[in-house]
């Protein structure tokens, strides 16, 4: 059942990375026409790539439901994509860092409300990073990354598990809840941003949050491609 899962969402994630790509077309040439001086309505455009994140996060946790050890070892995932992930995706922080390098036009007033912001974020992911640990100390000495599916196996204590029956329904509810917490986070972090942002920079923002996400999937599953041929 968990392969099926997980093919249902590596299915969904193909087509939603193409969406991406659409929607990186869209908003490169929305960014054009600001650069050009025409003032257009970019709200609408806006409204549906928030929309758009907000499928992926639905059917993540479709899946995080499902089998939560999934989201800490994705196969859908290159291990480049892997090597980011925090807390079961990317952090929250990394939108301040897209925000620093996109945009050069950020007034004192967005600067100081950005950085309070990126303060408070960060005092909230070491709460995670605390949170984390200590459902990892529950469990044992390995990491739990090590807990997530191998090839299809789970593995505690350096022990093979086959049967998920294994792990405490506790556990693996608290996991997913951190999971959640986490996805909220990384939401809102988002969400706030934007409403620190002015609409032409919005668009630049997404602009260049998704050619990130775009060319790091590509380079990653191209360094996979490699590897495997040269095993």
């Amino acid at each position: 059942m968990a392969d099926v899962n997980a093919a249902s969402f590596e299915a969904f994630l193909q087509g939603w990375m193409v969406r991406q790509n659409d929607f990186l077309g869209e908003l490169l040439s929305a960014h054009q026409q600001y650069q050009e001086g025409r003032r257009v309505d970019v709200r609408p455009l806006i409204d549906r790539v928030i929309c758009h994140y907000g499928q992926y996060f639905e059917e993540k946790s479709k899946i995080a439901h499902h089998d939560i050890f999934l989201i800490f070892s994705p196969p859908w995932f290159s291990s480049l994509e892997q090597s980011f992930l925090w807390v079961g995706g990317f952090k929250p922080g990394v939108a301040f860092q897209i925000v620093n390098t996109a945009l050069g036009d950020l007034t004192q007033d967005q600067k100081e409300k950005l950085s309070q912001l990126k303060q408070e974020t960060k005092m909230k992911e070491r709460t995670f990073n605390d949170d984390l640990a200590k459902l990892q100390e529950s469990v044992g000495d390995p990491p739990l990354v090590e807990m997530a599916r191998n090839q299809g196996r789970l593995c505690i204590n350096g022990s093979p598990v086959t049967d998920q029956g294994s792990v405490p329904n506790t556990f693996k509810e608290k996991l997913e809840n951190l999971v959640a917490n986490a996805d909220a986070l990384r939401t809102d972090t988002a969400l706030k941003i934007l409403k620190i942002l002015r609409p032409g920079q919005i668009v630049k923002f997404m602009a260049s949050a998704a050619e990130l996400q775009i060319k790091v999937r590509s380079w990653g599953s191209d360094k996979d491609a490699q590897n495997g041929d040269e095993e």
